[in-house]
């Protein structure tokens, strides 16, 4: 049945017990998981496809019929997803053999992502949507994913978690900077919800929303569309950067990336701000363009936001995205990510931002990650951040917009 989201859930800070030992950690405090925040309200249904996969309407107006069914043949997915510990690292590595026949690049009529139609059965059953998010039919984890056998001396656990798309828009030639401020603040909340519905469930330690954007990123579908990734571990930077934040706190008593913002705020490396928002440059950038979106005032994560940050992040996401494509005048490959707090421990610590980076470095050269990058996880960059800033300042976003 439809329901309103309108709210946000608390958790019981139960240890999920799968971090290597170096990463073992006491479970947190009593007390709510996540910190509330205000949602607008959009009417959510959720609905079951052919194979026994959730799919979820995020509609921004009442009494539209969802009761569309999905009418493909469909058998269900067979996963056979698990983690396994690096003992070097101990890094976390999520091995999923099942998803090497997942669709790949199919031309626009066949797109799984577009609305059904007469003849044409897809994803998603309805005719037309808002938003849409369902589970990924080739998950990297999933809730249910098995036993695996003992590795011995090596760690290696069942991959449990939860792998989402996300659906920005039906227009199938559309783009995320492209729609109006009013569902990119759809989509924020949309973020928001989940992030709270993940982080409940048993197991998941980290979420995780994103979007590829791009052939040359890797993408296998054109669609506008971002992923959610409920992981069941912490992610090795989100770790690396709440231990620096731990050693900061300790040394300064004051919050890492609030000491940051505070020192870009009037700084060279600007991109742009919002209503409780800061786009810039970061001092040490390591792609060619790369901004990070900060909110002002500390919070842990997107369902923290208040109604005005979340509509600030809305108009700071349009403005940003919009400027990557303008650069070249030409759709920009890029990544979008949002780091938020792991959802058992460290949330004092964390503070929510999003980054935006992208491997073009001129209109017709990309920047590979070879053998310092990935190799030493040394990055080489070839444009200063004052240059990319003052480029991406003077990059005026395209007027055109999606349909809706």
């Amino acid at each position: 049945m439809p329901r309103a989201v309108d709210g946000a859930s608390s958790g019981d800070g139960r240890d999920a017990g799968i971090f290597p030992p170096r990463r073992r950690f006491p479970p947190a405090p009593p007390g709510p998981r996540y910190a509330a925040g205000v949602m607008m309200k959009l009417v959510k249904t959720s609905i079951r496809l052919a194979d026994g996969r959730e799919l979820l309407y995020f509609d921004e107006r009442e009494g539209i019929d969802r009761r569309a069914r999905d009418t493909r043949d469909l058998a269900p997915a067979v996963t056979s997803s698990q983690i396994r510990c690096d003992p070097l690292s101990e890094e976390w590595v999520i091995i999923a053999s099942h998803r090497q026949g997942r669709t790949y690049l199919p031309p626009a009529d066949q797109c799984p992502l577009c609305p059904s139609r007469e003849g044409r059965a897809t994803e998603i059953p309805a005719a037309d949507y808002d938003v849409v998010v369902f589970e990924n039919r080739f998950p990297s984890l999933t809730s249910d994913p098995g036993q695996v056998a003992d590795a011995g001396p090596f760690a290696r656990r069942p991959g449990v978690g939860r792998c989402e798309v996300v659906c920005f828009t039906s227009d199938h030639g559309g783009a995320l900077a492209r729609l109006p401020v009013g569902r990119i603040r759809t989509v924020v909340e949309v973020w928001a919800d989940r992030t709270l519905e993940l982080g409940a469930m048993d197991g998941v330690e980290q979420v995780f929303p994103f979007e590829n954007r791009g052939e040359e990123i890797g993408v296998t579908l054109h669609h506008p569309h971002g992923q959610i990734y409920a992981y069941p571990f912490v992610a090795p930077r989100t770790a690396r950067q709440l231990d620096v934040a731990r050693a900061h706190r300790e040394a300064s008593g004051e919050c890492r990336t609030c000491s940051i913002v505070a020192a870009e705020a009037e700084g060279e490396r600007v991109v742009a701000t919002a209503p409780g928002w800061l786009a810039a440059v970061p001092f040490a950038a390591r792609w060619p363009f790369e901004v990070h979106l900060y909110p002002t005032r500390h919070l842990p994560d997107l369902p923290a936001l208040d109604d005005a940050e979340r509509d600030g992040l809305a108009m700071l996401l349009k403005d940003v995205l919009g400027r990557f494509d303008a650069l070249f005048d030409q759709p920009l490959p890029y990544m979008l990510i949002c780091h938020q707090a792991p959802v058992r421990r460290d949330r004092d610590l964390a503070h929510a931002h999003l980054e935006a980076f992208s491997i073009r470095r001129t209109a017709t050269k990309l920047k590979y990650l070879a053998s310092s990058e990935s190799g030493a996880g040394v990055f080489i960059n070839d444009i200063a951040p004052e240059q990319a800033a003052e480029l991406l300042r003077a990059a005026t976003p395209r007027t055109g917009r999606t349909r809706r």
